[in-house]
């Protein structure tokens, strides 16, 4: 656990808790000429309405750990959380960006990814530290009850937040998931027995030598180009993107990741096992207690494959599950128009 959060109550990190605010209005303009953007009848203030929306970016104070956020639009607060671990809010942009027309889109990066602050010490990025984050954000900025959305590692998140925090929530949306580790490692495993036999005996033998490393192994090039190439440009990429692959997609190009962060949370023993600290993430026997509104959605093609999520539809309570069709991990780039329908629907009760 991080030592800065260790020890306080909830009304020393409410105290602590502000909001240092880079740019408080940055105009960000959006063109509304998406078909039907009017017809919602949805009411936007003047700014919105004469295609310019407001950004807001900063940074708030989680009990000693920096948290950025960047936020646009107007409506309803709908928080988003990221994957990776150790990734950030980028990769949602542009895709996400027609939520803003009905929502008050709030990104966080959270804590060692992205623009948030790193730890010195790595045994600080845990799902649990994670989760007060994200109900620092929500306190400082003032949102009252949120609609959380959470993808990949980010839907982990949503679920530990919901778990705890379920009265500050007013609909839960978990995007290409997971609730068990266990069941994950099982996908991981058969994903890699789907592989050809020579790209399977390829990636045994680099993980056999360690040619992945841990931390900062991969500045000392042991976390290798040819390992990432074969792990993620072979045996995933066909699980990220099905029916709009990224042209642009290098498996090699890392530098934006949190390794340190990535392997405290996912392990250290490849890309095919999660053994880090998210072996902690088995909600299960959890889950029946989730009453808020709750939508899943996953791709059909999904590295997370759409068996854990209909385990998780079944759990949750009264929860919607949408399978997005010709669709990888990254779901909302393979399907852009669908995936925005089902959220933006959801969380206004139009489902």
């Amino acid at each position: 656990m991080d030592p800065r959060n260790s020890g306080k109550g909830d009304g020393m990190k409410r105290s602590r808790t502000r909001v240092i605010r880079l740019r408080h209005f940055v105009f960000f303009t959006v063109i509304l000429a998406l078909a039907g953007c009017e017809s919602r009848g949805t009411t936007r203030s003047a700014s919105v309405s004469s295609g310019v929306f407001k950004l807001e970016e900063g940074f708030v104070d989680a009990a000693g750990v920096l948290i950025y956020y960047r936020a646009l639009g107007t409506g309803p607060p709908l928080v988003v959380l990221h994957g990776g671990p150790g990734a950030s809010h980028d990769y949602f942009l542009p895709y996400l960006l027609p939520l803003a027309r009905t929502n008050r889109v709030v990104f966080i990066d959270e804590r060692g990814s992205g623009r948030s602050e790193k730890l010195e010490d790595p045994a600080g990025y845990t799902i649990e530290n994670m989760v007060e984050d994200v109900e620092a954000v929500r306190r400082a900025l003032g949102l009252g009850k949120i609609n959380l959305l959470g993808h990949s590692f980010g839907g982990a998140l949503a679920q530990a937040y919901a778990l705890k925090y379920q009265a500050n929530l007013a609909h839960l949306v978990l995007c290409s998931t997971f609730h068990s580790t266990r069941q994950l490692n099982d996908t991981l495993q058969r994903m890699k027995g789907q592989m050809t036999p020579e790209l399977r005996a390829r990636v045994d033998a680099m993980e056999q030598k360690g040619l992945f490393g841990n931390g900062k192994d991969y500045e000392k090039n042991r976390y290798t180009a040819d390992y990432m190439i074969a792990a993620w440009g072979e045996g995933y990429f066909p699980f990220l993107y099905q029916r709009r692959p990224d042209p642009n997609y290098d498996p090699t190009m890392t530098a934006g990741m949190a390794w340190d962060l990535y392997r405290e949370m996912w392990g250290s023993n490849g890309e095919f096992v999660v053994d880090g600290n998210l072996i902690s993430v088995e909600y299960a026997d959890r889950l029946g207690s989730i009453t808020v509104p709750t939508l899943i959605t996953v791709g059909d093609h999904d590295q997370v494959e759409p068996a854990i999520a209909r385990d998780m539809q079944q759990k949750i309570p009264g929860s919607t599950l949408v399978v997005l069709p010709q669709s990888g991990h990254m779901t909302f780039v393979d399907q852009p128009g669908r995936f925005i329908e089902a959220v933006d629907e959801f969380v206004h009760g139009r489902e």
